[in-house]
């Protein structure tokens, strides 16, 4: 009977010697995580991010050309994609031919604008000579006015001076009119080259916008990166502004974490992050704050929260905060815009 008792006296013994040790290593665990926290800030609801340019074309047309598949690097300035050029190289041909034509025109203007200053400078010499004989014309007259009143000559002497006195003023005036005309024409003559020249400004015009639309014919890469969202085929008819093919860049990719409001006291610019990506549990990324956002996600949702009408009920806002990655290239390559991750923001390090 004595034997029994005993082993049941050992194991209430134990009892609380075990429960002890457990409320002793779940008290050091406690505090272990409690400090950990007052240091430490960490969120799972976080992804990757990346610039992702959109491929438009800035004119329609048929494509000819693809010089690209789905998920391929490309780089910037690459040929991705051509469309038939034929309407366009006429049009570049049309105003090739209208800019000679205008250049032509404005030669044959500057011609008579020589013609015009000859005639001017002929009209000015013919002057002179009109001036001369109506000088001696006048002479003439008075003399023989004079030998009239005395008969020394006859009347139709006189009439006679009198004529070519009058003769020699229709003279004058005809001349002096022909130099206004011919200065005149030579003026007019002038602003028909300022009109040549503003002609060929605009055909110009027309010859530099016909080359700009037939470049764009020829479809480049923006940046470089990774292409996705191919929507084009051979032969397709594509319109202006129409999405062909999206493009991921690689020349830089962030995290964006989504930290509630009340997580943000003591994180700063410039606090180190460790980053685990979902896809590659067994490493751990260096990172730091970059920025944070102007304002919470809900401020930027399509119909964003009114707390002004209704019945109110406090939510706990998260805020996006800008992480910059601090890995190799060779790191940065293999990750992906959009996949998840977790962050941990050592509050401590700055």
């Amino acid at each position: 009977m004595e034997e029994n008792i005993q082993p049941t006296k050992k194991k209430k013994n134990l009892a609380p010697i075990i429960l002890s040790v457990v409320l002793i290593i779940a008290a050091v665990f406690g505090i272990v995580k409690y400090n950990y926290a007052q240091h430490h800030e960490e969120t799972d609801d976080a992804q990757l991010e990346s610039d992702i340019s959109t491929v438009l074309p800035r004119i329609s047309g048929y494509i000819t050309e693809i010089n690209f598949e789905d998920n391929q690097t490309v780089k910037a300035g690459q040929i991705l994609i051509k469309l038939d050029e034929n309407d366009l190289r006429l049009k570049v041909d049309q105003a090739q031919a209208a800019l000679d034509n205008a250049i032509a025109n404005e030669a044959v203007i500057r011609a008579n604008v020589g013609s015009s200053s000859a005639i001017v400078e002929t009209s000015k010499a013919s002057i002179e000579p009109a001036k001369v004989r109506l000088w001696k014309a006048n002479q003439d007259y008075d003399r023989y006015k004079k030998l009239l009143a005395d008969k020394a000559v006859t009347q139709q002497q006189f009439e006679a001076v009198k004529a070519e006195k009058e003769s020699a003023e229709s003279a004058l005036e005809v001349a002096k009119k022909q130099e206004t005309a011919a200065g005149t024409q030579e003026s007019a003559t002038s602003v028909q080259i300022k009109v040549a020249q503003s002609v060929i400004a605009q055909r110009k015009a027309d010859l530099a916008f016909a080359q700009l639309q037939l470049s764009y014919a020829t479809i480049k890469a923006p940046v470089s990166g990774v292409t996705s969202k191919k929507t084009v085929q051979l032969g397709q008819y594509i319109v202006a502004g129409q999405p062909l093919v999206a493009i991921v860049a690689d020349s830089s990719i962030w995290v964006v974490a989504n930290f509630k409001e009340t997580q943000l006291y003591k994180m700063k610019v410039g606090q180190k992050v460790e980053v685990e990506v979902d896809a590659f549990k067994d490493r751990k990324l260096k990172a730091e704050i970059s920025s944070f956002s102007g304002a919470t996600g809900a401020r930027f949702s399509l119909l964003p929260p009114d707390n002004a009408t209704g019945n109110f009920v406090k939510v706990v806002q998260r805020l996006p905060v800008k992480i910059k990655l601090l890995e190799d290239a060779k790191t940065m390559a293999m990750l992906r815009p959009g996949m998840s991750v977790k962050v941990n923001v050592d509050l401590d390090s700055k």
